[in-house]
């Protein structure tokens, strides 16, 4: 797209103008899920304007874009901002299907997707806490212990079978470029597609316990690792399947109970079992760390480059910092996707 081009401040101007399924039960879509036991939201959750309805252009086939992301009641705002950013940019918006994983069942939550965007195709599945709990070591940022971190790494026995590929979003960012360029991306042979940093200082994402032991480090042998970052990715769930990634990742947080070998979440055993193993894609795929550091979350500026997708990533997320009114100039950047309305009576009335 032309606008992907420009500066921050005239990519700015183009923006301002302008159902339930454990990992082993049946899949429940959105027509049927029971709605009415939330009819109305409750005074203090918040209340979506509906988006509008894009349809297909003339030149769409019929092929399935699948689309995973998490859904929970405190990146509610996000996700709903994402999913509006991929529609309204999207060339084939009706092709596209959402797979949405809850860890608690948060009838709110389903209400506010449904009501917000009433012709969505999506479903739901319900990710097993239980399945990571005894497995999660603590990191340094509390979002980052949450379960439903975690439901990325277990994406091949949650998803129906008949989905061969999916593409991985986190709820902080929001898509400005037609979503079927990145689903189209040639794996070739690989098991995951993602934007690769090789400039990236590597060794900071594991301890010098790490580091220190070559039994460890030799996990590394025959590959040149390269950091990525799960919150945007592109991944063939047979060919995880086949590989028995699931397991390959969960014996690195194996170790980790055991040994303080990092502190990042689930990023680093993704690391560990994928990196420099990966197909890597433009970065203008994901414009990551626009929520600053893990530690203090301050203001980061975009990075030189092609814009598709932009990242809150670290600690700070657009809505929190522009209800505070203390806004970095990113987070106008994804403004124009928030329907979120703070005048409930407005709605009402």
């Amino acid at each position: 797209m032309a606008f992907c081009n420009l500066p921050l401040f005239g990519l700015l101007s183009v923006f301002l103008l302008a159902n339930h399924r454990s990992v082993t039960a049946a899949v429940v879509t959105s027509t049927n899920i029971r709605l009415s036991i939330a009819k109305n939201p409750t005074p203090d959750f918040p209340v979506f304007r509906e988006a509008p309805v894009f349809r297909n252009g003339d030149a769409c086939n019929t092929e399935r874009i699948h689309i995973t992301m998490t859904l929970d009641s405190n990146y509610l705002r996000g996700t709903v901002a994402a999913v509006l950013s991929i529609l309204q940019h999207s060339t084939c918006p009706e092709n596209i299907e959402f797979h949405f994983l809850w860890g608690r069942f948060e009838p709110q939550v389903l209400y506010s997707i449904k009501s917000t965007f009433p012709y969505l195709n999506f479903k739901t599945y319900h990710f097993e806490s239980s399945r990571v709990r005894g497995k999660i070591s603590k990191s340094i940022r509390q979002a980052l212990d949450q379960p439903l971190n975690y439901a990325r790494i277990y994406l091949s026995d949650i998803i129906p079978l008949h989905v061969k590929r999916v593409i991985y979003l986190d709820s902080d960012l929001v898509v400005v470029d037609d979503i079927s360029k990145f689903w189209e991306v040639d794996l070739g042979g690989k098991v995951l597609a993602a934007p690769e940093y090789c400039h990236a200082n590597f060794t900071k994402y594991f301890t010098d316990l790490f580091w220190s032991d070559s039994n460890l480090t030799k996990a590394f042998e025959g590959r040149k690792p390269c950091y990525f970052n799960t919150g945007v990715m592109v991944v063939d769930l047979e060919k995880w399947r086949e590989g028995k990634y699931t397991q390959k990742v969960e014996e690195w947080m194996t170790v980790q109970k055991q040994k303080r070998i990092y502190h990042l979440g689930s990023l680093p055993p993704f690391l560990l079992v994928l990196a420099g193993d990966i197909k890597a894609v433009d970065h203008r795929w994901n414009q990551h760390g626009l929520g600053g550091d893990n530690l203090e979350g301050k203001c980061r500026s975009l990075h030189p480059g092609p814009i598709s997708l932009l990242h809150w990533s670290g600690k700070g997320k657009p809505w929190l910092r522009l209800d505070s009114r203390r806004p970095c100039t990113v987070d106008h950047l994804w403004a124009p996707y928030d329907l979120y309305s703070s005048n409930v009576h407005s709605l009402e009335g």
